[in-house]
């Protein structure tokens, strides 16, 4: 079917429901449809280009339209399009498997594959409940989540997440969970040195630990960075306190790293920075090289064998989709970890995040420039009303979203999360690239706030 632009304009706005989108005022503005991407730009149906400044939604890792990932999924596509993985299997997922336990966290041993984030963390969630329930430990039902959280929008997800904007709604569909509060330097009143806020942060988690560790199923955490509640960085130390933490207790720990995997920290993944092996590792987003829908699950054998019993005990894991281990994707996947390693991702992206630090510390000086939290490629630039008094801008202002509309307008492709301007471009990103997206963000700053 072959349609003019206005025509597609009006059938979006007719047919279509934008996710995190208040639909009102997107029918009453301006359709901007991408059409194609080339590198790290994004160019739309008129022609114009934007450079792709938050990966689009964190996920794009070596740019668009690779040729080595395109060619994957030509090849794939030459042999089968999809199978189902429950009681078959085929090569793609199985060789995928083995690369993702050779490149994340020491203790990592088995593959769960999934669709989503928040399928991901979904999956996690329900493996550790059984984990405890075949272990004969059915007291161990609840679970530790972080304020400021977020995991995803199912509802196990969203019952492990923090972020009351996001969440309050739903309160009645969720189930209970015990909330610690989460490290958030530039709002908290504690003054100290960063090991010694990092040991106050660990010490909150300690007590509910303490107190309740016999009912506690698992903690789930975002290493190093809480992504969606506005690049909340962790202090160091704080994760490998918390880690021993869960140990001493006896509770697992899930590891979030669906936005904080596959080089955005700087490692491969974030619990790499501070050597902690969780117990469940969360995988999505960048996994394919931001190209196709798919997520993983990660485990370590003693979670595994926990579920290994003969037939008639009912002991194995009821769960799974349809689209489970998609062999495009995983072909995908498999394409994505060969450049990480055939083209030293990792090593070529340590300058430019350098680079990004250097070109960040000159927002601080900025009148409305609060705080800026930096975890290698995730950056996110809180504004505020006043500097002095660090009072935030009412959300209704929409000023974040008025700085991301005037870099559109430059050439600039961002999305914000409240007051906090995010920074989460592919790896691929040039060094000419990013410091375009610092220079246009920096103006755009000062002219929605002067």
């Amino acid at each position: 079917m072959r349609a003019s632009l206005g025509q597609l304009e009006k059938w979006d706005k007719r047919y279509v429901w934008h996710p995190f989108t208040q639909m009102k005022e997107w029918n009453a503005a301006p359709v901007v449809m991408i059409k194609k991407g080339e590198g790290n730009e994004l160019i739309d149906t008129k022609g114009r280009r934007y450079i792709d400044g938050v990966s689009s939604l964190w996920c794009n890792v070596h740019g668009h339209r690779v040729k080595k990932i395109d060619d994957a999924i030509r090849r794939q596509l030459g042999q089968i399009a999809h199978s189902t993985f429950l009681g078959l299997s085929h090569p793609p997922a199985v060789i995928l498997a083995k690369k993702l336990i050779e490149a994340a966290p020491t203790g990592m041993s088995r593959v769960f594959y999934s669709d989503s984030g928040s399928a991901s963390v979904e999956t996690a969630i329900k493996m550790a409940y059984q984990y405890w329930q075949n272990k004969g430990k059915k007291q161990k039902k609840q679970f530790v989540k972080l304020k400021n959280a977020y995991h995803g929008d199912t509802l196990g997800a969203v019952s492990v997440g923090g972020i009351d904007l996001f969440h309050d709604v739903y309160g009645p569909l969720l189930f209970k969970t015990i909330k610690a509060d989460a490290p958030y330097y530039y709002r908290d009143t504690f003054k100290g040195s960063e090991a010694e806020y990092a040991e106050h942060c660990a010490k909150k988690i300690e007590k509910i630990l303490q107190k309740h560790h016999r009912r506690i199923c698992a903690l789930v955490i975002e290493p190093l960075m809480q992504g969606a509640a506005g690049m909340l960085k962790q202090p160091k130390g704080y994760l490998a306190r918390v880690r021993a933490i869960t140990r001493k207790y006896n509770v697992l720990m899930i590891a979030d790293e669906v936005a904080t995997g596959f080089g955005r920290t700087g490692r491969m993944f974030a619990c790499q920075n501070e050597n902690v092996s969780p117990d469940i590792l969360c995988l999505a987003k960048g996994i394919t090289g931001g190209y196709l829908p798919l997520s993983a699950t990660l485990v370590t054998e003693e979670i595994y064998k926990a579920f290994l019993a003969d037939y008639g005990r009912f002991k194995h894991f009821f769960h799974g989709h349809t689209y489970s281990a998609n062999p495009l994707a995983c072909a995908a996947a498999i394409a994505s970890l060969d450049i990480f390693k055939n083209e030293k991702t990792l090593e070529k992206l340590q300058p430019k995040i350098k680079f990004l630090t250097s070109a960040l510390a000159s927002l601080t000086k900025m009148p409305h420039v609060g705080d800026v939290r930096q975890a290698g490629f995730m950056a996110g630039i809180e504004l505020v009303q006043d500097k002095a008094k660090k009072t935030p801008y009412h959300l209704r202002e929409k000023m974040g979203f008025r700085v991301a509309g005037a870099a559109r307008q430059k050439g600039v492709m961002i999305r914000p999360l409240g007051n906090v301007i995010v920074l989460m471009p592919s790896l691929s990103i040039t060094a000419s690239e990013l410091k375009k997206i610092c220079g246009v963000v920096q103006s755009c700053i000062q002219k929605e706030t002067e």
